[in-house]
């Protein structure tokens, strides 16, 4: 392997954020944030999360760091983190993706219309159009919620939060639809 200066700067680094120096991990970050923006930006192809998903390998390589025990293949060893945390989102973003279809499809055509096209009063329409203007975390709690009738406790085991943090979004959620919904109606009013 050549040994430029970058990679004995890199090796040192390393070395001193093992024995605990906070500022030689900085260091190490300014080294190397660059690189991992592009790589991370090559792999999700979304410029608006390249920072989530390399902040989230810099927490990994934070936590792994005194496990590495060649500080010569720290470049590889982060660049693979890198690579996990980015097929993680993808991964994420997919499910994502297909689980907002499902929903969007059953909100569609609800189970026992018969004749093809649904029967639902205004109420329902206003309430079905404003859901799907949600973003897509407040899409998915909804549908997790009253669609597929989970309780706060598996609602908060699927999203790996806390249950009151499931019950906080429930409460936002709820009051975001009804403040979409009182602002269409006052404005067929008005």
């Amino acid at each position: 392997m050549k040994r430029d200066r970058r990679q004995i700067l890199t090796e040192l680094l390393v070395l001193s954020a093992q024995a605990g120096s906070e500022p030689a991990f900085r260091q190490l970050h300014e080294l190397w944030a660059a690189d991992f923006r592009r790589m991370a930006l090559v792999k999700i192809q979304h410029a608006g999360d390249v920072d989530l998903v390399t902040q989230d390998a810099w927490v990994a390589i934070a936590r792994g760091l005194g496990r590495l025990d060649d500080p010569a293949c720290f470049p590889r060893w982060a660049f693979r983190i890198l690579e996990r945390r980015a097929a993680d989102w993808v991964r994420r973003r997919q499910a994502e993706r297909q689980r907002t279809a499902a929903w969007q499809h059953e909100h569609e055509m609800p189970v026992g219309c018969e004749g093809g096209a649904p029967h639902r009063d205004a109420a329902t329409d206003r309430i079905a159009q404003v859901v799907a203007n949600l973003e897509a975390e407040a899409r998915e709690l909804v549908y997790l919620f009253y669609h597929a009738e989970r309780s706060v406790a598996e609602i908060a085991t699927i999203l790996g939060v806390p249950a009151g943090t499931v019950k906080s979004r429930l409460f936002k959620v709820r009051e975001t639809i009804k403040q979409q919904i009182e602002r269409t109606t006052d404005e067929r009013l008005g």
